[in-house]
């Protein structure tokens, strides 16, 4: 009977009823498939990372003032400034500030908000920090931007030191958030970002490798978030 049966499944497969099972070659491709399918994930590097910023590691000490100079050169424009954004008596120079508004406007689209203050003051102690270094600005107010990005609300800045780390940059500018502030960093475009957040959210930090997108989104309507451009005085 079995010498009948070899004889009878010899039969089947001769005349392709039934095939000759190749279970152990499809394992091995299966196995080689996941095998570089695992390689490739080991060796992919995700573009973006970001997470809230732990509490324990924010500022609690108040802010020194900073000196207020601020020398700037805006790389998308070619254009330089050079002021101090206080007057003599401490208070804010609304001329000053409306110079740098205006370096701070919407590449794309020209249009100028006022540039949240405090933002400036970072700026400036930024500058203060290395040596009165001039910053390059990368990308300030962004019109032509998703509303969600503080960059459409004038609170947000890309920059970069020639000749300063943007690690170094990143680490001093942690050191000034006491709450409600985004830093992230950009290892392939060597600029960091700093911003305010919006009111109530929590501060936040990243890294981003994917390269700086100056705003390729489609144009935001206006939503009256930002506000009017200052007028200069002088």
């Amino acid at each position: 009977m079995r010498r009948i049966g070899v004889i009878v499944a010899a039969v089947l497969v001769c005349t392709g009823v039934v095939q000759a099972t190749p279970q152990k070659a499809d394992k091995t491709a299966s196995s080689k498939s996941n095998t570089k399918s695992s390689s490739k994930a080991k060796h992919h590097v995700a573009a973006f990372s970001g997470h809230n910023a732990n509490k324990s590691t924010l500022r609690t000490e108040p802010l020194e003032k900073p000196s207020g100079h601020i020398s700037l050169r805006a790389e998308n424009l070619g254009e330089e400034v050079d002021v101090n954004i206080y007057k003599p008596d401490g208070s804010f120079d609304e001329a000053s500030l409306a110079k740098l508004d205006d370096m701070f406007r919407c590449v794309r689209t020209g249009e100028v908000r006022a540039v949240r203050r405090e933002l400036y003051e970072q700026l400036s102690r930024i500058e203060d920090h290395f040596d009165g270094k001039q910053i390059y600005l990368v990308s300030g107010f962004r019109f032509a931007e998703r509303n969600s990005s503080r960059h459409y609300h004038a609170s947000a800045m890309d920059i970069r030191i020639p000749g300063v780390s943007i690690n170094e940059m990143y680490a001093y500018a942690e050191t000034l958030d006491a709450g409600n502030m985004g830093l992230g960093i950009y290892p392939t475009s060597q600029f960091i970002h700093v911003d305010f957040r919006a009111p109530g959210e929590p501060s936040y930090r990243w890294t981003d490798y994917s390269g700086h997108g100056g705003g390729g989104h489609k144009k935001a309507k206006a939503t009256g978030h930002t506000q009017p451009a200052r007028k200069p005085t002088s």
